[in-house]
């Protein structure tokens, strides 16, 4: 008897608070409604959080609540994994609050948001600008923030991500090698120098990625590959440069993994050159 008075009990309470709910969206006591929207927010029923603070945002606007309500929903958002809504709301705040409570948070958040949201390497990657550029804008504003060096690894994870987008079109140049032309035009031709111009430039504008070594032994690898399929008058001048390559990444890198594989590009391209006496 006491186990069935227990449940019927349990579902009360349940049925109790769901009509509770429903009460707290039809009421007008606006001040009554924000109170219950805190309390859920402290209880991480995040949802019904969102729900009554979306109506109540502009209704506090102006008044003490206002900064908070506002700030409150956007927290809502993210911690229910809408990263672009909280993102949205935290730009609202910090633009509406400009000298708030919380608009260091509120910066940081909105950067923090877009990256959690961003897409892996091979997607479009329009996202991850944007949250480079937000973030960037909260160290601008916040240099001395105690979120300062979280904001910075998350920029290099975005950029790293940015080139191994970049990495991967270089490596597609590289591994379609030579091609040929049609029936009407039957020349020959390669990929290697778009490999190297792709990794070259990645290595520009990214000089601190994690890529380097494996960029940088790419261009190794195209730079030789590119000279052995050259016609026999420019061979020895390709030569050359991939030997110059192969000095450049042995000098920054002499412990790298793929040491034995540059050895052997240089002893290779080393036959093709002619010893000068």
């Amino acid at each position: 008897m006491k186990k069935y008075i227990a449940i019927a009990l349990l579902s009360a309470g349940m049925f109790s608070s769901c009509g509770e709910y429903n009460k707290v969206l039809k009421s007008t006591d606006y001040e009554y409604k924000y109170e219950v929207a805190k309390t859920y927010f402290a209880k991480g029923q995040y949802s019904k959080a969102a729900t009554l603070l979306e109506e109540l945002i502009n209704i506090m606007k102006g008044t003490r609540f206002g900064e908070e309500s506002l700030y409150m929903l956007a927290m809502s958002y993210f911690n229910q994994g809408d990263y672009v809504t909280s993102s949205h709301y935290f730009n609202t705040y910090y633009t509406t609050y400009p000298r708030g409570t919380y608009t260091e948070l509120a910066r940081f958040n909105s950067g923090k948001a877009l990256y959690l949201d961003t897409p892996e390497p091979r997607l479009d990657q329009s996202s991850t600008y944007k949250a480079i550029e937000e973030l960037q804008m909260f160290l601008e504003y916040f240099p001395m923030s105690k979120n300062h060096e979280k904001a910075q690894k998350m920029i290099f994870e975005l950029q790293d991500k940015l080139v191994e987008k970049e990495f991967l079109s270089a490596k597609l140049y590289y591994d379609l090698g030579s091609y040929t032309g049609n029936m009407v035009q039957s020349s020959t031709g390669n990929n290697y120098l778009a490999a190297v111009v792709t990794a070259q430039n990645i290595l520009k504008d990214y000089p601190y990625t994690k890529y380097r070594e494996e960029l940088s032994m790419l261009i190794l690898r195209a730079k030789y590959d590119m000279a052995r399929e050259s016609v026999s008058e420019r061979i020895e001048e390709r030569m050359k440069e991939a030997i110059d390559e192969y000095y450049a990444f042995k000098n920054e890198f002499p412990e790298s993994k793929y040491i034995k594989e540059a050895d052997k590009i240089f002893t290779e391209a080393s036959k093709m050159v002619t010893t000068e006496e």
